[in-house]
């Protein structure tokens, strides 16, 4: 009888512990679930419920999204309205920045925004505030969205940092906009033929690669005001003007296709080229004549001084040569830098003749005996200059007549000459032979003339260049 007493009173114990010990557990984790979600309402405004923290509320947004466009009930490998008439489809860009334009390679890159609008009533969605959605990259990959490409481009490629610059937005009828930020390095057949002075017109090519004019029409959404650009700044290129144009291309293979074109005008600026190669070169050509005033026989000088300026002028002709592209024809730059050398290239070639007449000239005196037996031709025509002319007796200007009779004495009586007077002799035309040897004797002449021709012929030629280039 005590066993049995015992044992009730065991148990009775046992149940009251338990039931002392599950209540206060319970009501530990009844407080810890309320002081989380207290908690949680406090950190995100009452937005998020704690019961719906352990669920990927992202998952359930992309299920709601795609049920919504319905992307899987369609096949949009198949462009909208497959086998009626051709989607059209707006274009305008906005040209961010002209990166650079090459003569070298006959190019230039260019990072533009490209927008696309269509309506793909496979899309359409219903909205109660008539609101659109925007998507980006991920959502792109499983609609249809025209294939445009740059023609004639040698490289392009759209921006992806942090993500891929690619934006998609639907609106609730169906009417999608589709925009991307790409660069695209594109062809410029450019003419160097007046280069420094030139004027080129390049065009960036847009048009649709496996759609035609039956499947696919583009245009410019807003006509010319579909073009839009940023504030551009090149170095060596002023912009004239952006223009918006349209045309078709053919394909022997495949047909007609819708053509965008966007053409804009570079014109270079000259003062780049004014300081870099036109200056050097007038100073150069300059530089030259100075040699005219340098005394004939100071060889050493104006030999040195001729060679200087021949050697500069290769050096600023090669190094215009080899910034420039390998052409087949004549450029304006050409024409200025190689007149310009063959003018130095005549200094030179004018104290050659100079020299020559002079050595010419002495040696005709000292075969007259003119020049004292001590005296060395070589010597004096390498002189340093302080050498002049008057440290010699000179040959006077040769008689109009040679071999004429003796004056008659003065008390002879007075006699009709038939030959011509020496005035009349004096005003007779030279021969070319006489004025060579009136060249050769007063050698000094050559450079007398010199200094006025050189200067106004080449004035003559900087006034046809430019009158002509600019």
């Amino acid at each position: 009888m005590k066993v049995d007493v015992l044992t009730c009173l065991t148990v009775a114990v046992a149940s009251l512990v338990a039931m002392v010990t599950g209540g206060r557990s319970s009501g530990r984790r009844r407080h810890k679930e309320i002081f989380l979600g207290e908690n949680s309402k406090f950190k995100f405004g009452g937005r998020i419920d704690y019961k719906l923290k352990k669920q990927d509320s992202t998952k359930t947004l992309l299920i709601k999204t795609e049920q919504l466009l319905r992307i899987e009930e369609h096949d949009f490998a198949m462009r909208p309205g497959f086998g009626g008439a051709a989607i059209p489809v707006g274009i305008d860009v906005q040209v961010e920045s002209i990166d650079s334009i090459s003569e070298v390679n006959m190019d230039f890159t260019m990072t533009l925004y490209l927008r696309h609008y269509w309506k793909d009533e496979r899309l359409a969605f219903p909205s109660h505030n008539n609101q659109s959605r925007t998507f980006d990259s991920r959502l792109v990959k499983k609609i249809w969205v025209p294939d445009i490409f740059f023609a004639h481009s040698k490289r392009s490629f759209i921006h992806d940092t942090t993500m891929e610059n690619i934006m998609l937005r639907v609106y609730p009828d169906g009417n999608i906009l589709y925009s991307v930020r790409v660069t695209v390095t594109s062809l410029c057949s450019m003419d160097f033929s007046s280069f420094p002075l030139d004027t080129q017109n390049c065009s960036l090519e847009l048009e649709s690669y496996a759609y035609n004019e039956n499947d696919l029409m583009l245009y410019w959404k807003n006509g010319n005001d579909s073009l839009r650009t940023d504030e551009i700044v090149l170095s060596q290129f002023f912009i004239e003007h952006f223009r918006p144009s349209s045309g078709l291309a053919f394909y022997s293979s495949t047909g007609w296709y819708n053509r965008l074109l966007i053409n804009f005008i570079l014109r270079r600026h000259i003062f780049f080229f004014m300081l870099q190669t036109y200056f050097p070169t007038m100073l150069m050509v300059v530089l030259s004549w100075v040699s005219f005033w340098i005394d004939r026989r100071a060889v050493p000088a104006r030999v040195s001084l001729g060679m200087t300026t021949v050697l500069t002028m290769s050096t600023i002709i090669t190094g215009v040569s080899s910034s420039m592209p390998q052409v087949s024809y004549v450029k304006a730059v050409d024409i200025y830098l190689w007149t310009s050398f063959l003018f130095v290239f005549l200094s030179v070639i004018e104290y050659a003749a100079v020299n020559y007449c002079t050595t010419l000239e002495e040696m005709r005196k000292m075969r007259r005996g003119k020049l004292p037996s001590s005296f060395n031709a070589s010597q004096a025509m390498a002189f340093d200059g302080c050498f002049h002319d008057n440290d010699m007796e000179l040959t006077p200007f040769p008689r109009a007549a040679q071999g004429l009779a003796s004056e008659p004495p003065p008390n002879a009586s007075p006699q009709r000459d038939p030959r011509p007077s020496e005035g009349t002799r004096l005003r007779r035309q030279r021969s070319v032979r006489e004025n060579v040897d009136l060249l050769v004797s007063n050698s000094y002449m050559i450079d007398s003339y010199s200094r006025l021709a050189f200067p106004l012929s080449y004035l003559l030629f900087n006034t046809i260049y430019w009158s002509l280039y600019s």
